[in-house]
């Protein structure tokens, strides 16, 4: 497949990250989040539920049942990455009808709020990153920004900007103002009722097995994968294109969210549908969106051109990033996996 023949629409508008720098916005370490302990304790039986999965998985389910979690969790994340994130947070492409019935029933299997309210706290996310604004400021520590963030109420100041982030195209969206009402409702025959009784009806697996694999299992095991990105990839690793940032180059969330986790390229051009220049190297997503776009189903790909990311690099990028770039510019004396991705983009 020839991917510079389906990337239609290169975009080198000014980088969304500058914004950010002008919100003089940061964190007031003596503001304490007060728990929402119905949520807490909400979560704590839904982590066990997990764990009781894994039992499951490893002494009493069938082996066609975990298949079917991990392809289920698999479509199910893909909803969310291609639905979610990149499409309505990002606006990287354009989908077909067809594609965007598709991606509602995943991303609402996904079971990670609606549609309208995760693209709306991920465009807070990338507005106002890692401060008091941002719904999981990653300041406040590992846990706060893995999980935590769910089960306290809201910092003042994100409400305060949930409530003038224009997001009238989204209110303006019919079919994603009717999962966002009746979303609940939806969640439960898409994420339990299907995926429960798949294994019970086709090889008789057993109601425990059904449930705990077919549902839990998997269910927590996403949540974890997704949550990685606002942790690890916000805490710990590389920051290639920008040092300004929080968000790092992490090998953790690269490798469980499929290589989705080059994420200190993503905060520098949120639009690019790649989520890294790596050219061949493409994650799983990547190469959903690629095949789509080839059987025209998605069109209108953006991507940063190699001008504007190099341009960057070199302006913002940190020690990583100018060695990448030394690389680029002589790869005869290049033995490290760094240029592999990079001489592959041109």
């Amino acid at each position: 497949m020839d991917t510079e023949k389906i990337r239609d629409k290169t975009d080198n508008k000014p980088y969304e990250v500058e914004e950010m720098f002008h919100k003089k916005l940061g964190t007031d370490m003596n503001y304490r989040h007060s728990y929402i302990w119905p949520f807490v304790i909400g979560h704590t039986v839904l982590q066990a539920s997990g764990f009781v999965g894994l039992y499951s998985v490893i002494f009493h389910a069938k082996l066609a049942t975990t298949i079917w979690a991990v392809w289920v969790g698999f479509w199910a994340l893909q909803g969310v990455s291609l639905g979610a994130h990149r499409y309505y947070t990002h606006k990287a492409y354009k989908i077909t009808k067809p594609v965007k019935i598709c991606l509602f029933f995943l991303q609402t299997m996904a079971g990670q709020n609606s549609m309208f309210t995760w693209a709306r706290d991920h465009r807070l996310h990338h507005t106002y990153s890692d401060t008091d604004a941002d719904p999981h400021n990653s300041k406040r520590g590992f846990f706060f920004c893995h999980m935590g963030w769910l089960m306290t109420i809201k910092h003042p100041l994100v409400r305060k900007k949930q409530k003038e982030l224009d997001i009238s195209e989204f209110r303006a969206d019919k079919m994603l103002m009717f999962q966002h009402k009746y979303f609940f409702y939806l969640y439960f025959v898409i994420a339990i009722v299907l995926p429960v009784s798949v294994p019970m009806y086709f090889w008789n697996e057993t109601l425990w097995s059904s449930f705990f694999v077919g549902y839990c299992f998997w269910y927590v095991t996403t949540l974890h994968i997704m949550w990685t990105v606002n942790s690890f990839a916000h805490l710990w690793g590389t920051k290639p294109y920008d040092k300004r940032i929080q968000a790092t180059f992490s090998n953790i969330s690269w490798f469980v969210t499929f290589a989705d986790g080059w994420h200190n390229f993503h905060h520098a051009f949120p639009w690019d549908y790649r989520m890294s220049e790596f050219g061949k190297f493409r994650g799983s997503s990547v190469c959903v969106i690629d095949f789509l776009a080839y059987v025209g189903l998605i069109y209108d790909l953006k991507t940063a051109s190699p001008n504007v990311i190099y341009g960057h690099m070199k302006k913002h990028g940190d020690e990583v990033g100018q060695k990448m770039l030394a690389e680029k510019q002589n790869p005869k004396t290049n033995k490290n996996t760094t240029n592999m991705f990079i001489k592959n983009l041109d």
